[in-house]
């Protein structure tokens, strides 16, 4: 059950991610990009660049903020994810960056959104 509700509001948290940066302009390309065991939550276009968004939504500061759980190991996961994908799509000449997403959902208070452009 916990797994559950916790799928639940990493989806929620995507969503609301998505539905930010489509407000401030992005395309988005594709989101839940796998390539082995790793994901990429969302893949957009912010003007020319390439963006891929690593999303972290937790209901509590337990441990800190969400865009804290993109620890080095995570973001060198995601560099790996995204190196498959500029390969796979024969992407060579184009500007790419890592954006994290930290999203706060507490009891019945507005998400607090945290959005790092260019996070590492």
């Amino acid at each position: 059950m916990a797994e559950e509700s916790s799928n639940n509001l990493g989806k929620y948290g995507e969503d609301l991610a998505k539905n930010i940066l489509l407000e401030k302009g992005y395309r988005i390309i594709e989101r839940n990009y796998r390539y082995g065991h790793g994901e990429i939550d969302i893949i957009c276009k912010d003007g020319e660049y390439l963006v891929f968004v690593e999303v972290k939504t937790k209901s509590n500061l337990e441990y800190g903020e969400p865009e804290y759980m993109v620890t080095y190991n995570k973001q060198k996961q995601v560099r790996k994810i995204a190196e498959a994908y500029l390969y796979e799509n024969e992407i060579t000449d184009t500007d790419c960056r890592f954006d994290v997403i930290g999203i706060l959902v507490k009891n019945n208070e507005p998400p607090t959104i945290n959005h790092i452009e260019n996070a590492f």
